[in-house]
């Protein structure tokens, strides 16, 4: 049995023109090398596995080679032969995370001075430079200025901001790229040619982005779907490899937003958790994926999509049923999330909330986003789920009741004329007030009265038939059309009520206004207005009881504007007159002296 050699190594470039998506690195060294502008020391900086020793080793073999060809080494004279059979003296490696304190910087030091036996140059590389300590970085200083004529230096790190600017100004920078997908691809390509492994472009196209733009990466993540799905590569068997979500997902996730349907949304979601995946990974896998179908609807931005062969095309057939708007809205929306579930106690029901308002965006594109406290469910069935339409039945309010009958303590009383009387039309003139169409103010805090239906239904559950009624026609929305005129009649009785239990609260009460279904009182402070706000579900019940109201009721608390009114500057004759009234001596002082005010 052979020895396995991972694909990383054996596939490692050993020339200039084999190194991927670093253009511009060797250009700029294979320009260097033909024209004898050799530097003393160079930096290569950059993310992992983007070929920042290989290309220190093929630097350094090829201005060593004694013939070379078009600047690249031979690989047939003797300082190349020796080099890949790694017996090379003029090619030094130290690993400075395990070499990094001033006795290693020494021992480099005194190695430099040593010429070498075959070739032109002693190249030092010093992978993960930025290990070095301070002191190590000090004592390093003057050699890597001023080195001797054959010694170059060849700095890697994947840190550069952790280098000490006195070593980055001794050196040339390169700064290496990130490799793109679409290289990445390519260069999987050709190694599955090489080992003679079949392959799917999605299952190359999610190694390479997995990878994140690294090269060593991608071939070990290669290697492992090797292993698992052996000389055929399929999309699903690589997804499960490598452990994540593939494109399928997130496919069938936005055709369900963009349906409406929540609960196949929900679903989905939980078979994701059941697969191992974290909430925040499926949703940052949605917003990137919404992202790249907004990258499709123009030409200009479709490039920063980095997909490659049958997915683009899927890319493309998906972002045609789905409109701007509605992608720009989701990945707000999910931007929001990912700020939310970093802190939040329940990430399932974040996650849920959140899928749950991308469905009634799709069916609400003009409508904003907004918060995820406003959240509203989308209908179901026909069914109304939100209090957010008033019901056209009963609840309807007479125009200008002229003839109230306060007399009757049951809302039944109320009903019955209102559906004897056809001439008024409430369903043309619609004269019930919408608490959500209210006019926004600064020096207003509204608090709502929806939330008493579990306490008003206490006092309206007076007989089974009616208790009945009010379910079918939604207490939550009803409003009485009596509230203002039962309120006033029973007004000291219910401040009275109100006084056994709170003071406070019964002189703000005592400023009470009634317009419809909405009360305006007065808070002095904010104190008052918070242990009023805090109280608010209680003291509506007290009065819906006490008033014999049967519907809902707004509470909106202002603050009393304060008219400030500026200081007087006091007189001089007002200040003596002061001090004469205090002191009778003043005034005699003031004569005798013959003093004048001023």
């Amino acid at each position: 049995m052979e020895n396995f050699v991972v694909s990383a190594r054996k596939y490692r470039p050993a020339t200039f023109a084999s190194v991927v998506g670093q253009t511009h690195i060797t250009s700029t060294l294979k320009n260097a090398i033909a024209r004898g502008q050799l530097a003393h020391a160079y930096l290569f900086c950059g993310p992992r596995g983007v070929g920042k020793t290989t290309c220190a080793r093929i630097f350094a073999k090829a201005i060593n080679c004694f013939s070379p060809i078009d600047n690249e080494a031979c690989n047939e004279c003797e300082s190349c032969r020796s080099f890949n059979e790694g017996r090379s003296f003029n090619i030094h490696e130290l690993d400075a995370a395990s070499n990094n304190s001033v006795d290693d910087i020494r021992s480099l030091v005194d190695q430099v001075r040593i010429p070498p036996q075959v070739g032109r140059y002693s190249v030092y590389i010093i992978d993960e430079v930025h290990m070095l300590s301070a002191a190590a970085f000090n004592a390093f200083l003057k050699t890597l200025e001023e080195p001797p004529a054959h010694a170059i230096f060849i700095l890697a790190t994947t840190e550069k901001h952790k280098i000490i600017p006195t070593i980055l100004s001794r050196c040339q920078i390169f700064d290496f790229n990130r490799i793109r997908v679409e290289d990445s691809v390519g260069y999987l390509k050709y190694i599955a040619q090489q080992e003679g492994v079949t392959y799917d472009d999605e299952s190359l196209n999610l190694i390479a982005q997995k990878a994140d733009g690294g090269m060593r990466d991608a071939l070990s993540m290669f290697d492992k779907a090797v292993s698992f799905c052996g000389q055929s590569l399929s999309y699903r068997e690589v997804a499960r490899s490598l452990n994540v979500l593939d494109y399928d997902t997130y496919f069938t996730t936005v055709e369900t937003l963009m349906a409406g349907d929540y609960t196949r949304a929900l679903l989905l979601f939980d078979r994701v958790l059941s697969a191992g995946f974290s909430a925040q990974t499926f949703m940052a896998g949605l917003a990137q994926h919404c992202r790249d179908l907004l990258m499709c609807h123009d030409a200009q931005t479709l490039p920063l999509l980095e997909v490659t062969g049958t997915l683009l095309d899927r890319y493309r057939a998906q972002a045609a049923t789905c409109d701007a708007e509605f992608l720009f809205g989701a990945i707000t929306l999910l931007a929001q999330l990912d700020a939310t579930i970093r802190t939040a106690t329940n990430r399932r029901l974040t996650v849920e909330l959140g899928l749950m308002k991308l469905c009634r965006l799709s069916q609400k594109k003009n409508e904003p986003i907004g918060d995820l406290e406003s959240f509203e469910l989308p209908p179901l069935n026909g069914a109304v789920v939100a209090p957010s339409v008033a019901q056209p039945t009963s609840s309807v309010p007479q125009p200008q009741p002229t003839a109230p009958q306060p007399t009757a303590p049951q809302p039944v009383a109320t009903a019955a004329p209102a559906a004897a009387q056809p001439t008024p039309q409430p369903t043309t003139t619609k004269p019930v007030p919408q608490p959500t169409s209210r006019p926004t103010n600064t020096s207003r805090t509204s608090i709502s009265g929806a939330s008493l239906a579990s306490l008003l239904s206490k006092a309206s559950t007076k007989s089974s038939d009616e208790s009945a009624e009010q379910a079918a026609t939604n207490p939550l929305v009803s409003i009485d059309p009596l509230t203002e005129q039962k309120i006033a009649n029973t007004r000291e009785r219910f401040i009275a009520k109100l006084r056994e239990q709170s003071v406070r609260m019964a002189l703000a009460f005592d400023t009470m206004r009634v317009d419809g279904n909405r009360l305006t009182i007065e808070a002095e402070s904010e104190v008052l207005e918070d242990e009023i706000r805090h109280h608010k579900s209680a003291v509506l019940h007290l009065l819906a009881e006490t008033a014999g109201v049967n519907g809902s009721i707004e509470l909106e608390i202002v603050r009393p504007e304060v008219e400030y009114r500026a200081p007087k500057p006091i007189r001089v004759e007002d200040r003596m007159a002061y001090l004469a009234e205090k002191n009778p001596l003043v005034a005699k002082l003031r004569k005798a002296l013959e003093l004048e005010l001023e």
